[in-house]
């Protein structure tokens, strides 16, 4: 509910504005037309339009000196969409790799460092996950989580380990970053991830990337079960299992590993 009591925050009510204003012309504005539209300062207005430029809200065209909007509003308009998309299209999937291998199985999308649940089918079975949607996970310790990162570009991956690091969760996690980044080859060397009890003792995971047609990796999808229903003898037949509904994921979006890049 809306506290009509707080105030609200006069330079973001100027921003969203200029934004209200640009959609209402499809061929843009110049800085003086904001001007006098808005009836603010010119140097309020420039301020704002260079703060939305940069954060990619805002683009100047060159040859016309107007602005109009960025594609990072578009981006953010259709990523819900999206990834209504992603799970509908997935939703068949998920529930077969299920009933094949009678695990839990998981769907997750990258999003600010960490892997973000947006899928789950539980397996019929005594051992219930502590996990739901919307639950967020620490990516080097998890198969999810590398399976996601695998693919982001060296440059990337540094400033993210930099930035959060490799917190150990027990003694079989990942704290090494030379560790970390030579299993990550691995997972693009053979498509899929695992998590040998590095996020939670007794618990293994095996998943794998999902792409989409521009050969990001959108999304991963796992099984997850004990160490007594995923063993080093079904490891092989459980990440064929994995790896083949990803790539039907991925064949629904139009991407396979083939045309996998790093981001």
């Amino acid at each position: 509910m809306t506290d009509l009591k707080t105030h609200s925050v006069p330079g973001l009510e100027r921003g969203l504005s200029l934004l209200e204003m640009l959609s209402e012309s499809p061929a843009g504005l110049t800085l003086s037309q904001f001007v006098r539209r808005s009836g603010l300062p010119k140097s309020s207005i420039h301020c704002l339009v260079i703060t939305l430029v940069r954060r990619g809200y805002l683009r100047r065209c060159e040859r016309t000196h107007r602005f109009k909007l960025g594609l990072k509003l578009l981006t953010m308009a259709t990523a819900p969409l999206t990834q209504i998309e992603l799970s509908e299209r997935a939703a068949p999937h998920l529930n077969a790799l299920m009933r094949e291998t009678k695990l839990t199985v998981h769907m997750a999308i990258f999003e600010q460092n960490e892997a973000v649940l947006i899928g789950k089918v539980e397996a019929p079975a005594l051992l219930k996950l502590s996990t739901w949607i919307g639950k967020r996970i620490e990516v080097h310790c998890t198969a999810l989580g590398k399976a996601l990162v695998a693919y982001l570009s060296d440059e990337n991956l540094d400033r993210l380990i930099a930035r959060y690091g490799l917190s150990r969760h027990n003694e079989n996690t990942i704290t090494s970053a030379h560790k970390l980044k030579s299993q990550l080859a691995q997972v693009r060397k053979v498509h899929y991830a695992f998590d040998d009890e590095e996020d939670e003792i007794g618990l293994r995971c095996i998943a794998a990337p999902i792409f989409n047609h521009l050969g990001r990796a959108v999304a991963a999808v796992s099984v997850s079960g004990s160490v007594s229903q995923i063993t080093p003898e079904n490891r092989g037949s459980l990440a064929q299992k994995v790896t083949k509904a990803a790539l039907a994921i991925s064949a629904e979006l139009g991407g396979s590993p083939e045309l996998a890049g790093r981001a």
